[in-house]
């Protein structure tokens, strides 16, 4: 009796998402629509396929939602599919679960492999440009580990971390301080700590590293709240671009380079701001309730976003650039999971993830 109660429970919650989800993608401007291609649960391993060929499962995808996590293929099966017992880090390549204060740390693979095991490590996992760091237990101190789990070196900053990005080499980090550092690859400032300044609070709230590190996008500052771009030229990195933000948040805000490098989208009040970098030029985009989460490719000249209105209440909004939204989908969960692969999207609630293709018609 149990089992089929749940059971029907877990069929209603797809059914929900489907009908919120699916149901709402219809055609848009310039002949582009969304194709459904499959949608699945994460209590099964078997995707109904709604739509589209069979797809590649050579290179799965992170993903976390609720209280699970793990990596996906393509078509719609999971890698991995485990149910959450404490805090996790997961990139495209390795993940760790582990608790509060650990006792040790095991780094697997996305095929549930052992990489290396961490002892006494004084901190938590952090897995960014190919590298496994540790960031210390007060949050003030970045350790890098080689693949054989040996600490390279350990920076310390003199506020709490708000905020953390690499690429190219470099690792870009904002504290509580309102001060921005950018280390290399050997834990050495590349140029003196960058305090914004502007505002009556000092705290860096976001914070983006271009993926060739030519370029960093920072929100910092409350009362007022700014958004700024940084430039490379010559040996230092120059604000090229600033802009107030009204109210702004109390809170860490979603910054990102889209676009092939070649925008910048950033959280703020009521919305979202989208930077154009050759043009120079910015544009506002109102959205209804709170960001919760985005896609961070922004690629083909769309970028998809969520917004929740309350517990249950979420919207995915999909923008044309430079600013223009061409669709919205209202569905109902509590807990959201977005990713995007080329013209391939990924979206989850609750109990179900469903897969979605840029087309034509």
């Amino acid at each position: 009796m149990v089992k089929e109660k749940k059971k029907y429970w877990l069929v209603a919650g797809i059914l929900v998402f489907l009908v919120y989800v699916f149901a709402a993608a219809r055609p848009v401007p310039e002949e582009t629509i969304l194709v459904s291609r499959w949608l699945t649960s994460l209590e099964s391993n078997y995707p109904i396929i709604l739509g589209g060929s069979p797809q590649d499962n050579s290179h799965p995808f992170p993903f976390s939602l609720g209280n699970r996590f793990g990596y996906m293929h393509d078509n719609g099966s999971f890698a991995i599919n485990r149910v959450r017992k404490g805090y996790a880090s997961l990139s495209p390549e390795l993940w760790a679960e582990y608790e509060a204060v650990p006792q040790s740390i095991e780094i697997m693979d996305r095929q549930n492999r052992e990489v290396l095991s961490v002892s006494n490590p004084r901190g938590y996992p952090l897995f960014l440009d190919n590298t496994i760091f540790i960031v210390g237990n007060e949050q003030n101190s970045l350790t890098a580990l080689d693949s054989n789990g040996r600490e390279l070196w350990t920076y310390d900053f003199p506020a709490p971390l708000t905020c953390i990005d690499a690429a190219a080499g470099l690792i870009l980090a904002g504290t509580l301080d309102g001060a921005v550092e950018l280390l290399d690859s050997r834990g050495r400032q590349v140029f003196p700590p960058f305090e914004p300044g502007g505002s009556r609070l000092a705290v860096i709230l976001g914070c983006a590293l271009s993926k060739d590190g030519s370029r960093l996008a920072l929100v910092s500052g409350i009362d007022d709240q700014r958004f700024l771009l940084l430039e490379k030229s010559g040996d230092a990195y120059r604000v090229v671009y600033h802009e107030f933000l009204t109210d702004g948040f109390r809170r860490a805000v979603h910054v990102a380079f889209i676009d092939g490098g070649s925008r910048v989208a950033f959280e703020r009040e009521g919305g979202i701001g989208i930077y154009d970098i050759a043009s120079r030029t910015g544009v506002t985009l109102p959205l209804e309730g709170e960001l919760i989460t985005m896609d961070t490719s922004g690629d083909s000249r769309f970028l998809f976003l969520v917004t929740s209105q309350g517990a249950r209440r979420k919207r995915l909004v999909a923008v044309r650039y430079p600013g223009t939204v061409f669709m919205e989908a209202p569905f109902k969960s509590e807990n959201v999971f977005l990713f995007r692969r080329d013209s391939k999207l990924y979206i989850g609630g609750d109990l179900a993830v469903a897969s979605f293709e840029l087309g034509k018609k």
